[in-house]
């Protein structure tokens, strides 16, 4: 009895020894043995865990080579500014906008006006977007924020009709420069600016309003003079000039005079414009002021001098009324 069961102890042993050589041979490498025991487990499952599962916070799954990677969600990304209706306004779109289509659509040749609410508007005011702009558009319909302050402002090296070194005489770097240039120009055509005001504070524009408001009324005042945070002496890009003997300083009078004939005709090739021209008070809500310059941007300058339109309808928004 017990030979009979060593014999067949020995049998069992070489049946396993038999068809584990054999399961080897067959399979030849380890991808077919594990193509077998996937095959073994039920539908849906792999031996990395559960399918389904992954990024899920349950199981310990795995990410395949060449995935894609999991896409952050969209509800913790923050939205351009424009894109939420509290943006720029659709006047200002520079860039091409992405449609449904994956095609974007052409680009304007003009740039940002800055125009836009910046969350909401005041006193029927619709607050810029992007005061910083050089191509801000500033007028009875666009203020300034409350708090803005150009952090840029130097004192360009020109003549003024005063020697005190005041916040008047500031413009912001690059209108600076582009001044200097300006008044280097009108020389060599025998033509001597001086500066009369350029950059006002907030605080400084609403006490000169109020002051004119007194003297005149609300409705003559608005023909001369901006109503605070629509000024823009308050961007640090406007300047009033006058000849260098101060005569007519931002006075009627100035526009008969040769250096305002000169500016009229140059100041574009500097970068600025006549803001509020002869015959278009009804468009920028101002009386005709040749003494006031306004930078730009030499290539928006050049477009205005040529067409002879205002900044508003450069932009393609006449809106302002006397």
């Amino acid at each position: 009895m017990k030979r009979k069961r060593g014999r067949l102890g020995l049998a069992s042993i070489a049946v396993v020894l038999a068809a584990a050589l054999l399961l080897i041979f067959y399979t030849k490498d380890t991808g077919k043995l594990g193509d077998m025991i996937n095959g073994w487990l039920p539908s849906g499952q792999t031996e990395a865990g559960h399918a389904g599962e992954a990024g899920q916070g349950g199981g310990n799954s795995t990410v395949q080579p060449g995935a894609p990677s999991a896409q952050p969600d969209s509800s913790a990304i923050p939205e351009p500014a424009g894109d939420s209706g509290t943006g720029l306004s659709p006047s200002d779109g520079d860039q091409p906008v992405s449609s449904d289509s994956g095609q974007g659509a052409e680009p304007t040749s003009k740039p940002s006006s800055g125009a836009g609410q910046a969350g909401g508007s005041e006193n029927g005011m619709a607050v810029i977007a992007q005061p910083e702009s050089i191509a801000a558009l500033v007028n009875k319909q666009n203020k300034l924020p409350e708090d803005y302050n150009p952090n840029d402002l130097v004192y360009p090296d020109v003549r003024f009709i005063f020697t005190e070194k005041v916040d008047k005489r500031k413009l912001r770097k690059e209108a600076a420069e582009a001044l200097e240039q300006l008044f280097a120009g009108a020389e060599q055509d025998d033509i001597y600016l001086a500066g009369v005001s350029a950059y006002r504070s907030h605080s400084t524009q609403k006490a000169l309003f109020e002051r004119y408001v007194k003297r005149d009324g609300l409705e003559k005042a608005r023909t001369y003079s901006a109503y605070p945070g629509t000024s823009e002496h308050e961007t640090g890009l406007a300047i009033d000039v006058a000849g260098s003997d101060g005569k007519c300083a931002a006075a009627d009078c100035f526009g008969g005079t040769k250096e305002a004939k000169w500016l009229a005709g140059h100041a574009f090739e500097y970068g600025f414009i006549i803001r509020y021209p002869k015959g278009k008070e009804d468009i920028t809500g101002y009386q005709y002021e040749p003494w006031h310059l306004r930078y730009v941007g030499a290539d928006i300058a050049k477009d205005i001098q040529e067409s002879g339109d205002t900044l508003e309808e450069y932009f393609d928004a006449v809106q302002v009324t006397g």
